[in-house]
């Protein structure tokens, strides 16, 4: 694995998904990895999250503010401050955030995934409100992403 030299102080504009409640920070892109993981660092306004959801990539999510419920192949469970979830690359997983607040977690994704682009398309797929699960995999086919269903509800 080569990785190359980056700071990120986090102070850098947002990617915004409104109709998700989301706000995402790209920390460490994948072309700073080799391609061999990427760090994203995502805000998520109460009651929001995103669609139940797979893809290829695992994802180690550890919970930097807040409380969230989380769904991963059918089970549930609670994740505060401080927890750190790994899920599988191909599991069928959402979360929500069950606070009154905004709440934060940041997010390990390997193999490395061009969140930048992910995000940034997915915002204008989203710009005018959630679409349908149809209109959601024809965006995800791109990215290797399949929308099982809808967010989780607090």
């Amino acid at each position: 694995m080569s990785i190359q030299f980056l700071q990120s102080r986090g102070d850098e504009a947002p990617i915004a998904i409104p109709a998700m409640g989301l706000k995402l920070l790209v920390r460490l892109p994948p072309d700073k990895t080799g391609g061999t993981l990427s760090i994203i660092e995502t805000t998520n306004a109460p009651g929001f999250g995103p669609p139940l959801h797979r893809h290829r990539e695992a994802e180690i999510f550890h919970v930097l503010e807040g409380e969230y419920l989380y769904e991963v192949d059918g089970k549930r469970f609670r994740a505060r401050e401080g927890d750190l979830m790994s899920i599988p690359g191909g599991a069928a997983h959402a979360f929500v955030n069950l606070t009154n607040k905004p709440a934060r977690q940041s997010v390990i994704i390997a193999p490395g995934l061009d969140a930048a682009g992910f995000f940034t398309e997915l915002a204008g797929v989203m710009q005018d409100g959630r679409p349908d699960t149809d209109t959601l995999n024809a965006f995800g086919r791109k990215w290797g992403v399949e929308f099982l269903g809808p967010p989780l509800m607090p």
